[in-house]
């Protein structure tokens, strides 16, 4: 195990373990092995925003909010930017497979790692469940001989084996996932932007340039408000931006991978989400059926003239959701792996093979993602709908801890480690309390939307059990070590 030293900074009191340096991190006794090269954890990094929501559900947004849902994916899309620099400043000097759980364990307590750990633990189990779902539906689209249940215990099984063999493997297969997202949007917004603008032969499309962006209803067609709602419709699909972050722990060279991801990040939600939603609403008039009825994606190749585009967008969106599953489950196991480490989980999850793969904290993921795979088949409209809930605001919440833990962590890492600080918040500290401001005006701005409350409430009843059972344990802790220390009367 790793030396413990005495760290008396924000968060830690005087002789309280140092839990900065934990044996979750590669070359410790941890076990992860430095599996990822640097074209996985590019590829990783430029696809870890892009996913099965952004090809699904932007046709809602824009049919909420109208041309005015760019702006939506900007304010998002500028939080994320900055919750990103935050956790790329902690990532980059202390680089954890625990990510900002270990974070928030350092600078806010033990408590506070534990409970958001957990929670995006959940988060992902449920995650597994519903791209397991939605990539059985486009299989037995494709194959009806095979029922949907059976594709989904097939694509998690497969993906799976995948995560067990080794992080090179989940690292090989998500390059080939993420590079062919990429790929695809990358040709969609330039035969789009030439066919928006007369420029591409043989295009079916009138080619009126900007003119949609304006021509039905203005730009803010639904009012100005409208934006907001579209903030609250298109803010999970950004949910695995910080997945890099976890796997730069499990690559030879961390800090400049997470400098590089840190760096990148705004250029990357730039032209794959505002690039993408422009090049639909410069193709089609918002309030065009067909984006709400066939997804936007589709609708706007149609407009093209692409042939079987429906055909088309299902393989990329297949891809998407494989994607996700497989950076799910990587995901899930490696919370739980560094939740073992830190004696906040069963002592297995901390255990890897001799590929250094964490064999027991994978198997528990995909366990837990089969039961909710099978309720989402027996009760989808009760229990499942129930996990969907009680998760959804799980990304906030996220986001929110990262802030919080960045506030405290930058004055640690100042005194212990100032070498380290070299990806550093901008405007620290009034930006990171702008965002945190940001983040929980969302979040009471959903107590107002008829379905964003019940995912808030219910997030925070989860939220509130997890941490009292932190609290719990923390107050056992105390009394065992008081017990320990106090002299017998003997």
């Amino acid at each position: 195990m790793t030396s413990q030293t005495t760290l008396t900074g924000p968060g830690q009191q005087p002789g309280k373990p140092d839990r900065s340096n934990r044996p979750d991190e590669p070359g410790s006794s941890g076990g992860l092995q430095a599996g990822l090269k640097s074209r996985h954890l590019s590829m990783i990094a430029i696809g870890g925003v892009i996913g099965a929501g952004l090809f699904v559900g932007s046709g809602a947004g824009i049919a909420a909010a109208g041309p005015a849902i760019l702006v939506s994916y900007a304010l998002v899309g500028l939080m994320v930017v900055f919750v990103m620099r935050m956790l790329g400043e902690m990532a980059a000097a202390r680089p954890s497979s625990g990510s900002f759980s270990a974070y928030a364990d350092q600078a806010l307590g033990r408590w506070a790692g534990f409970s958001i750990g957990w929670l995006y633990w959940f988060f992902w189990v449920v995650v597994l469940a519903v791209e397991a779902t939605a990539g059985a539906k486009i299989l037995e689209s494709w194959v009806p001989g095979v029922p949907q249940w059976g594709w989904a215990l097939i694509v998690m099984v497969v993906l799976t084996a995948t995560n067990l063999i080794s992080v090179g493997s989940y690292g090989e297969f998500e390059f080939w996932f993420a590079g062919i997202k990429v790929v695809a949007i990358g040709a969609f917004v330039v035969v789009g932007l030439l066919a928006a603008f007369g420029l591409l032969p043989g295009s079916d499309n009138p080619g009126t340039g900007l003119a949609h962006l304006t021509d039905t209803g203005g730009f803010f067609p639904n009012g100005v408000g409208a934006v907001l709602t579209g903030v609250l419709m298109v803010v999970f699909s950004f949910m695995g931006s910080e997945i890099v972050t976890l796997a730069a722990g499990e690559s030879e060279n961390p800090q400049r991978a997470v400098q590089k991801a840190t760096n990148s990040v705004i250029w990357r939600i730039a032209f794959f989400y505002l690039g993408s939603v422009f090049v639909v609403l410069t193709l089609l008039p918002w309030n065009d059926p067909a984006i709400v009825e066939d997804g936007a994606y589709v609708a706007a190749l149609n407009s093209i003239g692409i042939p079987h585009a429906g055909q088309v967008m299902d393989v990329i969106v297949l891809t998407a959701v494989l994607s996700c599953l497989n950076s799910g489950l990587y995901t899930a196991s490696r919370m739980a792996f560094s939740l073992g480490t830190r004696g906040d989980a069963p002592k297995a999850f901390a255990r890897t093979n001799k590929r250094g793969v964490p064999q027991a904290a994978i198997l528990a993921s995909v366990v837990f993602g089969f039961v909710a795979v099978f309720f989402n088949y027996r009760w989808p409209d009760t229990v499942f709908q129930f996990l969907l809930n009680s998760s959804g605001a799980v990304a906030l919440f996220v986001w929110l801890v990262i802030c919080f833990s960045q506030l405290r962590m930058r004055g640690i890492i100042l005194r212990e480690s100032p070498e380290k600080l070299v990806v550093r918040m901008w405007l620290f500290p009034y930006l990171t309390w702008a965002t945190i401001a940001a983040i929980s005006f969302v979040l009471v701005y959903m107590l107002t939307d008829d379905s964003g409350r019940e995912q808030v409430l219910l997030s925070l009843l989860v939220a509130a059990m997890v941490v009292a059972i932190a609290l719990l344990r923390e107050v056992r802790d105390r009394k065992n070590r008081t017990a320990v220390e106090t002299p017998s009367d003997t």
